[in-house]
């Protein structure tokens, strides 16, 4: 019998305020010199202000120049502005791009090359030898829990095609999941967000790799995010709907170590090719791709219809999510959003190659890519 190793390793202080416990916990270990890493817009809006009125005793630089899928170069720049400032730690503030970017910065500021000699399939990728920063993850969207993950998703400058630095080493020290930072979500990113939670949950559980653990968290996130996604767009201070939410999104995230399928592998994609946010890409992906699924593993669709309070099995969970998407306001395909039988020589390939593929419970070939792309849009 083969070795298989689990992992859960990341203290999360869970509730609403648990942002205020942020600067205790750094003081309390001597760090008194963060760089909080956010993105562009959100450093703008008043939930960064009072956040920062949470930091007293400490002596704060921001870096905000995250924004859309984020690249290499955002992370270079955020390790410059961690070395100007002297910094002691940082502080991750935002949602999947900024936490994403906020995990490597402290590693690109204290290693060599660029960050992109860190992704796990380069081929003489660099080894993390120096001791890191103090990390600290605050999410204020409830969608790719990178909060709780020990990979880093970037993108190349110049193609935008997602790498990923992997490594238990740039897991947060300390998670700080305060629902309160997500009440002033808009709908349609409450909604896109949500939606990618839940796709973290269904495609981890079809995957056939064996990780029982993330199977129980799968189910368990995906009963929870069912139960409250539509709650916490139609009304958004219902701050247990968001809890709900969070905590879905985090679950999600962590199961996911057990691996993905090909939802996501459409959707960092068209994220390279159309710059399209990622969980809304998940959710126009998301029932094509299951209900071509179904027949590899309809009893697992029967399980998530369970979980789901589905009533028709398996059978009627892809129409269950299309009534869902509905429900919260993303209507319409692909199309819509632009995408066009032009993208496709681009989109094909990318999602064929892409890693996440390689779990989908069916295997996939270019020509399948290509039929549900065009069947999405």
């Amino acid at each position: 019998m083969s070795i298989t190793r689990f992992a859960f390793p990341t203290p999360i202080h869970f509730g609403a305020g648990a942002r205020a416990l942020v600067a205790p916990h750094l003081l309390e270990r001597g760090l008194r010199r963060p760089l909080i890493v956010t993105d562009r817009a959100l450093a703008r809006l008043p939930v960064m202000q009072e956040f920062l009125t949470h930091l007293k005793g400490l002596e704060v630089a921001v870096y905000d120049g995250v924004f859309g899928n984020p690249t290499c170069a955002q992370v270079m720049a955020g390790a410059a502005a961690f070395r100007a400032h002297g910094a002691d730690a940082v502080i991750g503030f935002g949602g999947g791009a900024a936490l994403d970017v906020s995990k490597v910065v402290g590693l690109a500021a204290t290693h060599e090359g660029d960050i992109l000699e860190y992704v796990w399939d380069h081929p003489q990728v660099r080894p993390i030898v120096h001791e890191l920063p103090h990390y600290v993850a605050l999410p204020t969207t409830s969608g790719t829990g990178s909060e709780v993950g020990r990979s880093a998703v970037v993108s190349e400058n110049d193609t935008h095609h997602k790498r990923t630095v992997f490594s238990p080493k740039i897991l947060a020290q300390a998670v700080f999941a305060d629902p309160e930072l997500t009440l002033a979500l808009p709908a349609p990113v409450t909604a896109a967000t949500g939606m990618d939670a839940l796709t973290h949950n269904i495609e981890s559980y079809l995957s056939p790799a064996y990780h029982p653990l993330c199977d129980g968290i799968a189910l368990e996130g995906l009963r929870i995010g069912a139960a409250a996604l539509a709650t916490a767009v139609a009304e958004p201070g219902n701050l247990q709907a968001r809890a709900d939410m969070m905590m879905s999104s985090m679950m999600g995230a962590i199961a996911f170590q057990k691996d993905l399928g090909s939802v996501h592998a459409c959707a960092h994609a068209l994220g390279a090719v159309c710059d399209m946010h990622h969980g809304l890409a998940n959710a126009l992906m998301i029932d094509t791709v299951l209900a071509w699924n179904h027949e590899a593993v309809p009893r697992k669709f029967d399980e998530l219809a369970h979980v789901a309070a589905v009533p028709g099995g398996g059978y009627a969970f892809v129409g269950w999510l299309r009534q869902l998407k509905s429900r919260i306001g993303i209507t319409g395909g692909l199309a819509a959003r632009g995408v066009t039988a032009e993208h496709l020589p681009r989109l094909v390939p990318l999602a064929a190659q892409d890693f996440t593929g390689g779990t989908n419970p069916r295997p996939a070939t270019e020509a399948d890519y290509e039929r549900l792309f065009r069947q999405a849009m």
